[in-house]
């Protein structure tokens, strides 16, 4: 009954202000110059950290309990009271029901991949002793590259968990989201922040180079990691006699993930007008699982727990959005850098929203640090909440933080040779969501070195 105290404490403060009309948000009070907004979500993200058996009540709590006080003291973006509520969720909704059907529908999708035997030969092609593991690493990093992050994690998980014989250690779990993460960095196909960059009228181009810190980055964090999964539990370097692949399954999955990318393509592309008032990507890979059930009955018993996971994303999602993240500092090369540590705890897609408004980064460099930085806590990108669906050990920041420590040493090796080798080149324009872009005044740009 103790864990549903704030909880119940939140709802009996609910009538304070909850008939308040629509007007302009206050400034809230600050505790050494810090809004209270973002001590609330500090409590949060440390109630995750030391209570990770009790993840989702401390989530929903904390959401509950920002939201009575947005109620009682700030209001929202939008307005005051329940009117500037609604019309917050107004803003979040397609966000929101897109990460909700992928994490859901992409669990489904590593499941048809698990069933089609195709990860029970792998160790036929990967090499033995840690080298596997590294491969294996490096192919999660080309999926990414071209799939969703979330797709690229979720298979690579299912592969590592059946070369491991399901032995997998927690700091190659943490590589295999890392890796996932690295891979979709430079690719605007390949992360929903990249994406948003490119709808924003940002060339693919300019993020490219964001594959300089990401090659460093995963050779830093992939050796140490598969060195700590050879000693926790080898590669099998047989696979079983008997295997026969299900072609209609690896089809399948083909299919759903051409469905996602292509809509993902189309309506970003051809419609982008249109494509924050709806939910298109997640809608079209339910579609896509749908239609192809009666071929291949999806394991439809994953999805209560996959279901608790995702409302665990979502709810620090919307604890994210709820905070005044217009407070953060201009663009400059140490912002960007701090923005990656930054983004392990708070939602990059509101992060990345904000710095296409601000304008003047170098966007190559900022798509590393929001891409990449999630991979340092489990449940800073959604790639790694929805590992942890597979993997529940995964849960805990404390053996997160512990055993995955070279994912974080390679973000800050990975960003500074980056920095050395191409330099700080800020954007000239400022963008916006609708993809027109101003000129604005920047900062000036840090070359690269000599002869680079």
């Amino acid at each position: 009954m103790k864990r549903y105290l704030p909880l119940l404490f939140a709802v009996l403060l609910l009538p304070v202000n909850a008939w308040a009309g629509a007007g302009a948000p206050a400034e809230g009070p600050v505790v050494l110059g810090i809004p209270v907004d973002f001590i609330l979500f500090a409590l949060v993200l440390l109630g995750v950290a030391l209570f990770h058996n009790n993840t989702l009540q401390v989530a929903l709590t904390g959401l509950t309990t920002i939201v009575i006080y947005k109620l009682i003291f700030t209001g929202f973006k939008h307005g005051t009271g329940l009117t500037g509520l609604a019309l917050h969720f107004q803003h979040e909704w397609v966000i929101l029901i897109n990460l909700l059907c992928l994490l859901m529908g992409f669990a489904l999708l590593s499941n048809h991949f698990e069933h089609s035997k195709v990860p029970d030969l792998l160790p036929k092609f990967l090499p033995s002793g840690w080298m596997g593991g590294f491969v294996l690493l490096c192919l999660i990093f080309v999926l990414s590259s071209f799939l969703d992050n979330i797709a690229a994690a979720l298979i690579g998980g299912t592969i590592a968990k059946t070369v491991f014989r399901g032995k997998v250690h927690i700091g190659y779990l943490a590589a295999v989201v890392a890796a996932s993460n690295a891979g979709g960095a430079g690719s605007v196909v390949g992360d929903t922040t990249t994406t948003m960059m490119w709808i924003a009228g940002i060339s693919p181009a300019a993020v490219l180079h964001a594959y300089v810190a990401a090659f460093v980055a995963l050779a830093v964090f992939g050796i140490p990691a598969a060195m700590q999964q050879h000693r926790h539990c080898p590669i099998n370097p047989m696979p079983p006699e008997g295997i026969r692949i299900d072609g209609l399954r690896v089809a399948l999955v083909a299919f759903i993930l051409v469905m996602a990318i292509g809509v993902n393509v189309i309506v970003n592309v051809k419609y982008n007008d249109i494509s924050d008032s709806f939910p298109f990507i997640g809608v079209a890979v339910w579609v896509a699982l749908l239609v192809t059930a009666p071929l291949r009955k999806p394991d439809w018993d994953l999805l209560p727990e996959t279901f608790k996971g995702s409302l665990f994303l979502l709810s620090l999602v919307v604890c994210a959005s709820l905070m005044p993240v217009e407070k953060l500092p201009l663009a400059s090369w140490q912002s960007a850098f701090g923005l990656g540590f930054v983004s392990s705890v708070f939602d990059n897609i509101p992060l990345t929203a904000l710095a296409i408004k601000q304008g003047g980064y170098d966007w190559g460099i900022l798509a590393y640090s929001v891409g990449f930085g999630g991979s340092m806590i489990w449940f800073g990108s959604s790639a790694g909440v929805a590992l942890s669906n597979i993997f529940p050990e995964a849960k805990s920041v404390g053996s997160w933080l512990r055993h995955g420590w070279h994912v974080t040493v390679a973000y800050v090796i990975g960003f500074f040779v980056m920095l050395a080798l191409v330099g700080w080149h800020p954007s000239a324009d400022r963008f916006h969501t609708d993809g027109a872009a101003s000129s604005v005044q920047q900062t000036p740009a840090i070359p690269a070195k000599a002869g680079h």
